[in-house]
């Protein structure tokens, strides 16, 4: 016995509507290019985008019990921290000196040490203002804190947020095939945080001086008819000479 098994015409048109209406929806997708409704910028740089802005820049000096001063990298951290206040400081440079802890006579000490290396470092010392803060727990350890505003490039938010569950599928957050909204923060983060003077990022800085000997040696060997560029020799040496073996 044979069985047609040929489906009905009628079957067929309905079983090949699905198919068509997918086929359709994915050509029209690809068609418009972009389906997204998040509002989220695909671009790095527009998500996560490095600005300016005047925030805080500290550092901590601990207090010893015994008092006594600085001792010699503390010394060197409040110069190289003047420096630098010097540099890109806006306003004042203010210290923070705990009270309530028992050592004022170490605290005085500390901040003395601090002024004396804040003026080998250039600092004036009508720059420098002191005020105080309470300390709750005399046991940890209450450091005087030199603060300074400066121009600083940064992110205007932290990483790590996770709008968006990536474990989840769905259509609407998949078939755009679009970054999440964390991804290049930390790059961003970390490229803003390597840059020396951020003003870099708003306009260039002026030429340096000219080497001019260089200068007038390269037109002299153009004018002799000679390669001006600077060629480098290293001589090789094989690791049989250097080792001893023949």
């Amino acid at each position: 016995m044979v069985v047609d098994r040929k489906p009905h015409p009628k079957r067929a048109r309905h079983a090949a509507l699905p198919v068509a209406l997918g086929a359709a929806l994915l050509l029209g997708a690809c068609a418009k290019g972009d389906i997204s409704t998040s509002g989220i910028p695909i671009d790095t740089r527009e998500r996560h985008p490095i600005v300016l802005r005047d925030a805080p820049n500290s550092l901590d000096v601990f207090v010893g019990r015994a008092g006594g001063g600085l001792d010699p990298r503390q010394a060197d951290d409040v110069a190289r921290f003047g420096e630098d206040y010097r540099r890109s400081g806006k306003g004042g440079l203010v210290a923070e000196v705990p009270t309530g802890t028992g050592r004022d006579l170490a605290a005085r000490d500390t901040l003395d040490g601090i002024r004396r290396s804040l003026a080998r470092a250039g600092v004036s010392p009508g720059a420098l203002s002191v005020r105080t803060y309470p300390i709750t727990d005399p046991g940890l350890a209450s450091p005087i804190r030199l603060t300074y505003a400066s121009l600083q490039a940064g992110l205007p938010h932290s990483c790590g947020q996770w709008p968006t569950d990536l474990g989840a599928s769905s259509y609407k957050t998949s078939a755009t095939n679009e970054p999440y909204w964390n991804f290049g923060c930390a790059t961003q983060a970390n490229l803003a945080a390597q840059i020396a003077d951020p003003l870099d990022l708003v306009r260039a800085r002026s030429e340096g001086r000219l080497d001019t000997q260089k200068r007038m040696e390269a037109i002299k060997k153009l004018r002799e008819g000679k390669d001006p560029s600077t060629q480098y020799r290293q001589e090789q040496t094989k690791v049989s000479d250097a080792v001893g073996g023949k």
